[in-house]
C-alpha cells in the first residue's frame, strides 16, 4: 500500500477527486493549506494599496491506495492537476507497513 500526498491549486480539487473516485477512490482527507516554493508568493492590489502574499493558498489531498493502481493514481493526479503554470503543486509517494480499520479492526487492503 501507498500514501499520496498532493499539494494542488485549490480550483483543481473538483477535477482531480473526480477522477480519482472513477478509479475506485473514495476514501480522501482534503486540507486546505498555505505555503511557498519557487513562486515565493506574489503582489497584490486591494483598494490601491500593493501588499505581498508570501503564503500561496493550496490544497493538500491525501489518499491511501493498493499497490496495483499506485501508478494509475499518480498519473490521474499528473494529468488532473496540471496547468502548466508555476505552483502546480507536488506528489509525496510513502510506503505504508499497515492501515487499520478501528471500527471493524480490519487490516491492510481491506481497511482502506
Amino acid at each position: 500500500m501507498k500514501k499520496v500526498e498532493a499539494i494542488i491549486k485549490p480550483f483543481k480539487l473538483d477535477e482531480v477527486k473526480d477522477a480519482l473516485t472513477k478509479l475506485g477512490i473514495y476514501g480522501m482527507t482534503i486540507t486546505e493549506v498555505k505555503g511557498f516554493g519557487r513562486q515565493k508568493g506574489h503582489v497584490e492590489v486591494y483598494r490601491g494599496t500593493e501588499y505581498e502574499v508570501n503564503f500561496i493558498p493550496k490544497i493538500k489531498i491525501e489518499v491511501v491506495v493498493p499497490d496495483a493502481i499506485i501508478s494509475k493514481v499518480i498519473d490521474t493526479f499528473l494529468e488532473k492537476a496540471k496547468t502548466g503554470n508555476i505552483g502546480d503543486g507536488k506528489l509525496f509517494i510513502y510506503s505504508l507497513e499497515d492501515v487499520v480499520r478501528i471500527r471493524t479492526g480490519e487490516r491492510g487492503e481491506a481497511a482502506i
